[in-house]
């Protein structure tokens, strides 16, 4: 068990390698053109974030 106390990074080392490529792994099954093809459309509380605030605070050039 002093090895474990002395190498426990390694271990730690492998673990974050198998999720690392875990990720890659998945995220090279993720198909944008699909995804974007059936992409959900926005509730409609989402639809005008960019009306919230009509009125320019900012003030005008001359």
């Amino acid at each position: 068990m002093d090895w474990l106390s002395k190498y426990w990074w390694i271990i730690i080392l492998v673990i974050l390698l198998g999720m690392f490529i875990n990720v890659i792994k998945d995220l090279n099954r993720v198909d944008p053109k699909k995804y974007l093809d059936n992409k959900p459309d926005l509730p409609p509380h989402r639809d005008c974030n960019d009306k919230w605030d009509d009125e320019d605070d900012w003030p005008k050039k001359k």
